[in-house]
Parts: C-alpha cells; sequence; structure tokens
C-alpha cells in the first residue's frame, strides 16, 4: 500500500481544524495541531511534508512561525491560511518564511486539494533532486559511463545500415546509402515523402551518424501551430513578450545548439513565418520575440515535406530562396506500396517494439496475415501498419496474430483490377483446365481469408452448397493456414 502524503494543519480554532480535516483526510494523513507547540512536537515525531498554518494566532503570526521552522526543517513545504488579504502580510510570507503558497479565507476544498496536491509534487521532486545531486557526486563516472551507453544504444537504433528496417531487395538500400553518405557532413537535408514513411526515422539516422551525434536532436511539427506560437517554440521568447508570456523561454533552436533540429511539414508555414526562418538559417542567429538581442546558434536544419515543394515554389505558395537553403540535399522516401519486400520485416519489427511497449508478448504472425498485407496498399503508410499491428495486438487471445484479427478494410482491399487481372494470368502456366482449377483454387482461398473462414458465408456468396465448398476446399487442399511466422525468424 502507497503511504499518502503526510500534512501538518496549524488553527488555533477548533472547528476550523476540524473543517480542514474532514475535507483532506480522504487524500491526505492529516495532522492537527492548536498551538505551536503542539504543532513544534508533531513535527519532531511525524514525517510531515506540508505545513498548512493558519496566519492570526495568539502566540505569534504563522509567518513568524513558519520562519522558525524554516531553520530546522527547510525541505518541508509552507503555506499560509488566512482571512485577512493584507498585502504586507502576503510579501512578508514570502520574503521572510519562504512559503510556497499564500491561501485566502474563504477558500473552495477543491481548490485547497489542488493546491496541496502541488505542494506535495514539489516536496517529491526536491528530495529527487537532492538525491540525484548526491549520486553525482558520489558516481560521477557511472554517470558518464550511463550517458555514453544511451548514446551507443541510440547510433544503434538509429543506424543507416540496421536502424531502417527494410527487406534484402528493398529500394530503401538506395535511400540507407544515401544517409551514409551526407549524414558526415555538415550540410542541411530536405526530406520529401508521403506522410507516414518515415521521414523522422531518416532524419534521427542522419544525426545519430554524424558529427553531431553526441548533440541534441529537436523535432518540431511546423503544420501543428499557427505563426506566433510556432516562431515562439523555434526562437523563444521574453517574458511579457505577449498575453501569456508569464516568463521567458528558450527556443527549441536554442535547445539544439551544436546539435540538430528536424522541422517536419515545413511546406505548411505561412510566407511571413519563411521569411523569419530564412533570416535565422542565413545569420545563423536567433532573436526571440520581446527581445532586441540576437543569439548565435550553430545547428544542422533537416527539413520534411509530404508535398512538391519545387511545385510549391513555381505557384508562388513557398519561397524560392528558402527552398535553396532547405534542400542543399534532397532524399525522396518512397510510400510503402512501393517497397513491398519491406512489409514482412516491418510488420514482425513493428511488432516486437510494440509488444515491449504495450508489455504484451505473443510469439509472431501468421503467413497468411503476412500475405493480406503483402495485398494491401498501404496509404498510410508504415504509420498505418503500426496502427494496425497494435490494433491487432492488443485484440490477439492466441499466441500467434492471425488474418482473423485484421481490420476489414485490409480484408477487403484489392489493388488495381486491370493489373491485378493481368499479374494473375501471366503467373499461371498449363493448360486451359489446369488455369482455370488454379484459379478456382485463388478465389476460394480469398473469400475464405476475407470471410475469416465462415464456411457458410462463403458458400453463398460464392452460390455453393456447403457440401460443394467442402469438396472444392478438399480437392485444393485449402485448409485455414495455422502455419506461422516466428518473431525471431525475420530482424
Amino acid at each position: 500500500m502507497i503511504a499518502r502524503a503526510s500534512i501538518l494543519v496549524v488553527d488555533d480554532e477548533q472547528r476550523a481544524l476540524e473543517s480542514i480535516e474532514r475535507i483532506l483526510s480522504d487524500r491526505f494523513e492529516v495532522h492537527t495541531a492548536i498551538n505551536f507547540q503542539e504543532a513544534e512536537q508533531l513535527l519532531k515525531t511525524q514525517w510531515i511534508q506540508v505545513i498548512l498554518c493558519d496566519q492570526r494566532m495568539p502566540e505569534k503570526s504563522g509567518v513568524e512561525f513558519l520562519q522558525q521552522i524554516r531553520e530546522s526543517y527547510p525541505d518541508v513545504i509552507r503555506m499560509i491560511i488566512s482571512g485577512y488579504s493584507d498585502a504586507n502580510d502576503i510579501i512578508d510570507a514570502v520574503n521572510k518564511g519562504g512559503i510556497y503558497q499564500y491561501i485566502s479565507k474563504p477558500w473552495h476544498p477543491d481548490e485547497l486539494i489542488l493546491k496541496l496536491e502541488n505542494a506535495i509534487d514539489l516536496f517529491r521532486l526536491q528530495r529527487e533532486n537532492e538525491q540525484l545531486a548526491v549520486e553525482l557526486k558520489l558516481k560521477p563516472d557511472t554517470v558518464e559511463q550511463a550517458m555514453i551507453e544511451k548514446r551507443q544504444i541510440l547510433k544503434a537504433r538509429y543506424s543507416w545500415d540496421s536502424g531502417i528496417v527494410r527487406g534484402p531487395e528493398s529500394c530503401m538500400n538506395q535511400i540507407c546509402e544515401l544517409i551514409r553518405n551526407v549524414a558526415p557532413f555538415d550540410i542541411n537535408v530536405l526530406l520529401s515523402g508521403a506522410s507516414g514513411t518515415g521521414k523522422e526515422l531518416c532524419a534521427r539516422s542522419l544525426h545519430y551518424n554524424s558529427l553531431r551525434q553526441d548533440k541534441p536532436f529537436i523535432a518540431e511539427n511546423c503544420g501543428a501551430l499557427p505563426d506566433e506560437l510556432l516562431e515562439s517554440e523555434l526562437f523563444g521568447h521574453k517574458r511579457g513578450a505577449f498575453t501569456g508570456a508569464i516568463e521567458d523561454h528558450v527556443g527549441l533552436f536554442e535547445r539544439a545548439n551544436g546539435g540538430t533540429i528536424f522541422l517536419d511539414e515545413v511546406s505548411e508555414t505561412s510566407p511571413a513565418f519563411q521569411v523569419k526562418l530564412l533570416r535565422v538559417l542565413q545569420e545563423n542567429e536567433i532573436r526571440p520575440l520581446g527581445s532586441n538581442k540576437r543569439r548565435p546558434i550553430d545547428v544542422r536544419v533537416i527539413a520534411a515535406t509530404n508535398r512538391n515543394l519545387e511545385e510549391a515554389v513555381k505557384n508562388a505558395k513557398f519561397r524560392q530562396d528558402l527552398y535553396y537553403r532547405l534542400a542543399t540535399f534532397t532524399i525522396d522516401i518512397p510510400p510503402l506500396v512501393e517497397r513491398k519486400g519491406d512489409i514482412v520485416p516491418l510488420a514482425i519489427a513493428i511488432l516486437n517494439q510494440t509488444m515491449e511497449q504495450l508489455g504484451k508478448k505473443v510469439q509472431g504472425i501468421s503467413e497468411e496475415a503476412l500475405k493480406c498485407f503483402e495485398a494491401y496498399q498501404w496509404p498510410g503508410n508504415v504509420r498505418e501498419l503500426q496502427n494496425e499491428i497494435k490494433r491487432m495486438l492488443v485484440l490477439g487471445q492466441d499466441d500467434y496474430l492471425g488474418s482473423n484479427l485484421i481490420s476489414p478494410h485490409i480484408l477487403h482491399a484489392t489493388p488495381d483490377e486491370s493489373v491485378a487481372d493481368m499479374e494473375i494470368l501471366t503467373g499461371i502456366e498449363g493448360t486451359l483446365k489446369e488455369r482455370v482449377e488454379s484459379l478456382e483454387a485463388r478465389i476460394l482461398k480469398e473469400t475464405l481469408i476475407r470471410l475469416r473462414w465462415n464456411k457458410t458465408q462463403t458458400a453463398q456468396e460464392l452460390g455453393l452448397s456447403r457440401v460443394g465448398l467442402r469438396n472444392k476446399m478438399d480437392r485444393y487442399g485449402l485448409e485455414k493456414n495455422d502455419k506461422l511466422e516466428n518473431i525471431s525468424d525475420v530482424a
């Protein structure tokens, strides 16, 4: 059982103590003290995390008491509650007693609980920071070694060779070779391709195989934010630069200094923002919103788009000078429909990752399910394949993921009919009778798989009796194929 946070409430009015205890006791372990002597005794015997003290007490003020407590118990989070909202009291509370929160009466129970939960979180973070500081002092070599090992894991995960999963004859081999060649050179790269093809994976591969691999990799989707927020997110802002800017904010370009920044969907930015981004790339410096000072940056930019930027330039929808700044080197990522040989290794690699994420294990994917994957066009590319496998894993009750778990729209989908017909006809050899029987067997199997091996529905759709269907299945050796592809067979 997890121990509840311990709170000490100090008030000279018994009814006030009882009221607060009644409200807080469901969430916290509440201790009450009607005077400072009782409070000090409880602090000696109980592990108190937060003190909630009334300001107007008979002996001395709550601020004076908490100032005294601060010296003996500096880790305890101190809060004042008072029916008097004198500005001097508030200032004294913050400056002298190191008060975390000043709560005015009358207070709302939900608001009080929320503030106390925030105070508990602050106490926990303080303790974690103290522990980390001690660990860093005692074991600097261990921490440094852990960082080195983490970098090595990231480099292996995003290796141009093994980090990008593909088949032996994949067209991605050429892409990986381009990444290998361009990664060491400190030039900007533009990645183009449909959504879900793996542009961010390629960007990370470029970074972790470059000379900047030990520096930050920062990613931002430029199409997800309006101009002002995007400018603030990338370049930073000063306090008061706009409504809601209550503190200084360090932009992503500055956080990525020395490393790489990945600007996804850069084609979705407005002409006004494109001008600002161009200046940053030309001058290698940023100016946060609301600031008069410019800050130098050293960042490699990798941009990505799912649109044809050259067409956008011709149609005056994207600045030509910015395009040439971003597209020092371009890499076009092919869609999954052009990478049929990648589907099986990708599916099994994705299953491995998904099992680790969800904490659910299976032994593999059926050959039948993999063939269904290969027959589908995957308009959503690798991301759609990821979603489908995650769905199958969640629904699966057996040791293997079979075709019965595949979404209906994938099972029912067929490739372009004219192309499919030609492939079927040219792939069949023999006499006319043998070719007709081979085609009949294919139709039977496709229908059985699509209807999840429901023989009654299959017979009805094909205009057969159940006996007739059974005879044809026996004749062509058609049975539900539970021969399964094991995860370890494909890496």
